[in-house]
């Protein structure tokens, strides 16, 4: 498993969403706990600079990770901090190294990778569904998300993720994903 493309496969996944993005729906809220889209944007645009520093072994701390600040331009502030963290993860020897991932702890860099890549594919999903569009995810992605996915705790909620949610029984993986994580895979529709 490649993560490193698969990573940038869902930063362009999530920007493609995020460029359709106007204003007005920076207010809406989002299937991401309470957050509103404009704060979910700020966290993932705070999360891109965060992994970055961090995989350049310059941490940052709470200004950065938990900046919930709506940008006042989603497309351009997303596009840099993804040019960022792209080239961060890009560093020929980042997968010797460990790296502190601030309020989790420190990992492996292929951990890291995975992280970023299960929680930039969920939350392209939360974007594209908080806008109105499908939020369907590409099967091959969301098959790879799901065995990363997989290796972690299971006692929920968490920091990062709420109760898992049954899926229905037919559903297709990027539905089972999502479920996984928390959301509900009919959000906002359902009770």
């Amino acid at each position: 498993m490649d993560l490193r493309d698969l990573d940038r496969r869902a930063l362009d996944a999530a920007g493609a969403v995020i460029a359709r993005v106007r204003r007005a729906d920076l207010a809406r809220p989002t299937p991401c706990g309470d957050w509103t889209l404009g704060q979910l944007l700020g966290h993932m645009i705070g999360h891109n600079r965060g992994f970055a520093a961090a995989a350049a072994g310059r941490p940052v701390g709470a200004e950065v990770w938990d900046d919930l600040t709506p940008p006042s331009d989603p497309r351009r502030a997303y596009t840099e901090s993804a040019s960022l963290v792209t080239k961060a993860f890009g560093a020929r020897t980042l997968l010797d190294r460990k790296i502190e991932v601030f309020g989790y702890g420190t990992f492996t860099a292929a951990t890291v990778l995975g992280m970023h890549f299960v929680d930039f594919l969920v939350h392209g999903w939360d974007v594209a569904r908080t806008i109105g569009a499908a939020g369907t995810i590409d099967p091959g992605l969301a098959n790879s998300a799901m065995t990363v996915a997989r290796r972690w705790p299971t006692d929920r909620p968490s920091k990062a993720f709420g109760l898992m949610v049954e899926p229905a029984p037919d559903a297709p993986v990027g539905d089972r994903l999502v479920a996984y994580l928390g959301r509900r895979p009919d959000w906002p529709g359902g009770s």
